[in-house]
């Protein structure tokens, strides 16, 4: 264990045993009537005292700790993120984007992205990613989808991508992308928040950072030991404004930041940073000895990507809700399901930790062995429909706010324009987008996804078959 400032600070200013008369007014967890456990936590609930900093403005413990972050990682400038990911990707976009700029954007991005682009208001070029066989997902973007992008809005202002993919997934040519949009003058922001973990060891794929992006949100909540929401936003060029990014920050997030997040983000750089060589062995043994005896489990097929921390389990002739269903049904929750599998996140272990992965591995033979008593049921789906590689939206944000909407039958929507989301969750990607013409292949995406009982969140009443959509259509 290293030097984590943060958490030191806290202990030590824990250890005067200070009486409170600030803010929360749970007072170091006194007045609570919560559960032991939670009253251990509020202990250290504190807010922004004399010894512990100011987050908007550091100069002190979150000064030092977030030097000690972009040390880390390899960037220029590092900060905490106490409103997750989402404010990242937020201020990354307001730091780089104006009204009216065009914008490259991966397709398949997560929808704080789009949420971003719609309060800039710029104008979004959308790239469709490539299809894998292999995950059954939606990846990267290809090099030739950028080079024609690049031909066609030559004045774009920023490349947006999502690396890896919330699969696992890594794009092989992500370095010759970062160089094409550097080329054209324009900075690459990545939203790389399954990727926090990837500067751990040499046996994790090369995250954005260490190929050249300008501006990189991490999820440290995600694969590192963070509590939730903890994120990092990682800037290494001057294509990207640091002190931009800052100011948006200080809009953006909360006035009342959580030390106990702050002191979860400073443990998870320190966690990340004393790795070791012997941690990485022992991750690597304990991981392959865990696949190893999910796939002597009969009927269960296991698909491994390039994140070692990813695994995706199948049991064929059944969705992966069925078996995330029966995986739940014995205490086993993964991250997330979807019509072929299940998608599990596996535990950044060191040499110093156990998890119980033979209990678990018991559980989960449990749950296929039910699955199975069940009748074949999976629908079989064609995800290759045929999407435009690049597109636009059929109207501006601007001109959307101006004009009413109205519902109707989805199978009545070819050709209108979608006046809100509709996003199958997880992975939080929509399917159509705010400004978007509804198309047939999206309609029987959307009635595939229906089918298989996946949630879909967004401005939708999907109960009665209805979209929103644009009461007329601008011209």
């Amino acid at each position: 264990m290293g030097k984590r400032p943060i958490v030191e600070r806290m202990v030590q200013f824990y250890e005067k045993k200070p009486v409170s008369f600030h803010v929360p007014g749970h007072k170091h967890g006194l007045l609570t009537e919560l559960p032991r456990a939670f009253r251990d936590v509020m202990r250290f609930d504190y807010t922004e005292l004399s010894g512990l900093d100011d987050y908007h403005h550091p100069e002190d413990v979150i000064e030092e700790a977030q030097v000690m972050l972009a040390n880390a990682y390899g960037a220029d400038q590092s900060f905490f993120l106490v409103n997750g990911s989402t404010v990242g990707n937020l201020a990354m976009v307001y730091a780089t984007c104006t009204e009216g700029d065009l914008v490259l954007v991966q397709r398949n991005a997560h929808k704080s992205i789009f949420h971003a682009l719609q309060l800039v208001g710029a104008n979004p070029v959308f790239l469709t990613p490539e299809w894998d066989g292999k995950t059954e997902t939606a990846t990267h973007i290809s090099k030739d989808t950028l080079k024609n992008a690049l031909n066609m809005y030559p004045g774009a202002k920023a490349l947006i991508l999502t690396h890896p993919t919330y699969y696992g997934v890594i794009n092989p040519f992500m370095k010759e992308i970062i160089e094409l949009a550097h080329a054209s003058n324009m900075p690459v922001l990545v939203d790389e928040a399954h990727g926090a973990h990837f500067s751990a060891n040499e046996t994790f794929p090369a995250s954005s950072l260490d190929i050249g992006a300008d501006a990189v949100v991490q999820s440290a909540h995600k694969t590192l030991p963070a509590l939730t929401m903890g994120s990092y936003l990682h800037i290494q060029s001057n294509r990207v404004s640091s002190k931009k990014v800052n100011a948006y920050l200080r809009m953006l997030q909360t006035s009342s930041p959580s030390y106990l997040l702050l002191a979860s983000l400073d443990d998870a750089r320190d966690y990340i940073e004393t790795f070791s060589k012997e941690d990485a062995n022992y991750f690597i043994r304990t991981r392959e000895q865990f696949v190893n005896g999910l796939n002597l489990i009969k009927n269960l097929s296991i698909v491994e990507v390039e994140d070692p921390l990813k695994l995706l389990l199948r049991v064929n002739g059944y969705s992966g809700f069925e078996l995330q269903k029966k995986l739940e049904e014995q205490g086993v929750y993964g991250e997330l399901a979807d019509m072929t599998q299940v998608l599990f996140i596996l535990p950044l272990v060191k040499r110093k930790h156990t998890f119980p992965f033979a209990d678990i591995r018991v559980r989960i033979k449990l749950a296929v062995e039910q699955l199975m008593k069940q009748p074949k049921s999976k629908i079989q789906i064609d995800y290759t429909h045929d999407l435009e590689a690049i597109s636009r939206l059929a109207t501006s944000y601007k001109e959307m706010d101006e004009h009413d909407s109205e519902w109707i039958l989805y199978s009545k929507a070819v050709g209108r324009i979608s006046a809100g989301m509709v996003i199958p969750y997880p992975p939080g990607i929509p399917l159509f987008i705010r400004g978007e013409k509804i198309t047939t292949n999206k309609l029987e995406m959307l009635a595939d996804y229906l089918a298989s009982g996946a949630t879909i969140q967004g401005e939708h009443d999907l109960s009665r078959k209805q979209l929103l959509v644009l009461k007329e259509e601008i011209k």
